[in-house]
């Protein structure tokens, strides 16, 4: 059994090291291809015209000069010869929820890149509170438990997951697993001048439309949202 792993926060961000413990439980052949550093909220961009810089950081784990997209694609067709048996992207260090975030996030680009080529992928993000830490292994515990769930699920060529794991403040109840649609409703999206000529974004995260049942207020609500995505 083989994963690839990836993500958009950078080869060296504590969200892919936590997804790494994770996966080396359920796989017997780890490989990770990540961005060499951050590349988020730059959506499926990938890289045609200029090289791609590849440095190996030891074994099965290289650190790619690129894109999430980049990083999946040089994955699955140069640095292994088949498709693995699963693709994951994650833990991003905060929530990708909704068909806004979907078509921006770099963490969510990396599986539906995996999805195009025939492979079954997840991507997992966790929904941030100002002023939280991060419990990682609190949080492997969550994408474990979903994960199982995925795993019994078919998924179709060109269908990929989207885990989203809720922030819940210390002592509130352990979230469920809620399969779920993602959110129709746009971001906010607003700006503000600082000075002349230049633009400050405003728009605030937490705040933002929410229909009942769909993925964002399935995670704000205190719940891990999965939903399965087609593109």
């Amino acid at each position: 059994m083989k994963v690839i792993l990836t993500n958009d926060d950078g080869i060296d961000s504590d969200g892919l090291i936590a997804l790494t413990q994770m996966a080396e439980r359920f796989f017997d052949q780890v490989w990770v291809v990540a961005p060499a550093s951050e590349a988020s909220q730059i959506g499926h961009r990938v890289t045609t015209d200029l090289p791609i810089q590849i440095e190996k950081r030891g074994e099965r784990r290289v650190a790619v000069y690129g894109t999430p997209a980049d990083c999946t694609r040089v994955a699955l067709r140069y640095l292994t010869s088949e498709n693995p048996d699963w693709v994951w992207s994650g833990i991003n260090h905060g929530a990708n929820l909704g068909r806004h975030d979907i078509a921006i996030s770099g963490t969510v680009a990396a599986v539906r890149e995996a999805a195009f080529l025939g492979a079954k992928a997840m991507a997992v993000s966790h929904f941030l509170k100002p002023g939280f830490n991060l419990d990682w292994p609190k949080a492997i515990e969550r994408v474990e438990l979903a994960f199982s769930k995925i795993r019994e699920v078919t998924t179709d060529f060109g269908e990929f997951w989207n885990v989203n794991l809720p922030h819940p403040d210390a002592g509130d109840r352990e979230p469920k697993l809620v399969f779920c649609e993602p959110e129709k409703q746009a971001l906010e999206v607003s700006f503000e001048e600082y000075t002349q000529g230049h633009l400050n974004y405003t728009g605030k995260y937490h705040e933002r439309p929410r229909e009942p049942g769909g993925d964002v207020d399935v995670c704000f609500g205190g719940d891990v949202a999965i939903s399965k995505i087609e593109v």
